[in-house]
């Protein structure tokens, strides 16, 4: 009936069945959840773009995916400022001049750069082996202390000491005062949400939301002649070599009868104590300003909790440390045997993934595929 099945109506999923459809093929899409999207999902509430699982900030310096992006939407020109409370302590992330102001008093780039060398020469650090290590080389003991340590214990749930250096590598150090977090060329959020962009592109193909894949595998399966596949691919296999690790979120959403919470998009919550990674204000990704340019007189806040996965989580990302990675590879001998399944995303491919890179590789499979 079908020329694809494609498992999953996220970015990855979108992607792929618009560039089908425009190449002649016909396609079916389903999806577990009750909406399109996958986790860039946004709903309104209030007149503001929720973004319910999680802040999703647009970036890329691939002149290709943002030329793609926006034949869908209307990008703003929002640029994530992020702020770190430490205890009522406030500071600017990414790490840059502000920061290490606040932290040390210092006011030029030698004397930071200066005071850095010197926590990491206390430190003994000559070759970073694991995270704790890396961070302490890169901004020193006290900012490691106060903004990094307790932060990231809670988003992975494993000591500092006991995650590889190279996930801290992703943090933005700066010897400026420049507070854009993503030092990308493009930077926005889709006016009026992630959910209309992938419904653009989603645009007349046959989509079906709350069906399970595996419920009804072999049936779907015969449905159609491949199975593009976005879901994580230990659960394809029925978890037979093993169950990946992946991290969940949890998000506390309310509503409040104010306008304005915190003054920032995302405010993250460093020290160990303070249960929650984070806190997004989603109004501020559009500025507070309603479709029309009015202010808003309410404000919707998400709480994040961060845990471990477990079987019926939503897996949000994976731990890409060693252990899993050497699963992960069995896991990919297994895939290629899959004569008419292609895996793909950032649970198919278990990759932690920015957006941009989703959308790269699923302009690669197209390539290859169409």
């Amino acid at each position: 009936m079908y020329d694809y099945l494609i498992v999953g109506a996220g970015l990855y999923g979108a992607v792929f069945a618009h560039e089908a459809k425009k190449a002649g093929k016909k396609v079916l899409v389903i999806d577990r959840r009750p909406n399109i999207a996958g986790n860039v999902y946004t709903e309104p509430m209030e007149g503001i773009q929720v973004h319910k699982y999680g802040a999703h900030i647009f970036h890329t310096n691939n002149k290709e995916v943002w030329n793609y992006v926006n034949q869908f939407a209307e990008f703003n020109r929002f640029t994530n400022s992020p702020v770190a409370n430490y205890h009522g302590e406030l500071y600017s992330l990414p790490f840059n001049m502000y920061t290490f102001n606040k932290m040390w008093g210092v006011v030029t780039p030698q004397e930071a750069a200066a005071k850095i060398e010197e926590q990491r020469k206390a430190a003994g650090i000559t070759e970073p082996k694991n995270l704790e290590e890396q961070a302490i080389s890169l901004v020193g003991t006290d900012i490691y202390e106060k903004l990094i340590k307790g932060y990231t214990q809670k988003q992975w749930g494993r000591e500092c000491k006991d995650l590889p250096s190279f996930i801290i590598k992703r943090l933005p150090v700066r010897l400026t005062f420049d507070n854009n977090y993503f030092n990308a060329l493009y930077q926005g959020i889709p006016v009026g949400g992630y959910t209309k962009m992938v419904a653009n592109m989603l645009d007349g193909i046959e989509v079906r939301l709350e069906e399970d894949y595996f419920e009804n595998k072999a049936d779907w399966d015969a449905m159609a002649k491949k199975v593009v596949y976005t879901g994580a691919i230990d659960a394809y296999f029925e978890y037979s070599l093993g169950v990946l690790e992946y991290r969940s979120v949890r998000f506390d959403t309310e509503v409040l009868d104010i306008p304005n919470f915190q003054g920032n998009a995302a405010v993250n919550y460093t020290d160990a104590e303070t249960p929650w990674t984070r806190i997004i204000e989603h109004k501020w990704f559009e500025f507070g300003k309603d479709a029309d340019g009015n202010d808003l007189p309410k404000t919707v806040i998400s709480r994040e909790y961060s845990s471990e996965w477990k079987l019926g989580d939503e897996p949000y990302y994976p731990v890409n440390d060693a252990k899993n990675g050497a699963l992960y590879e069995k896991y990919k001998e297994l895939a290629k045997k899959e004569e008419k399944v292609i895996f793909g995303g950032r649970l198919g491919e278990y990759k932690y993934y920015d957006m941009d890179a989703v959308i790269a590789s699923a302009l690669e499979l197209v390539k290859k595929e169409l």
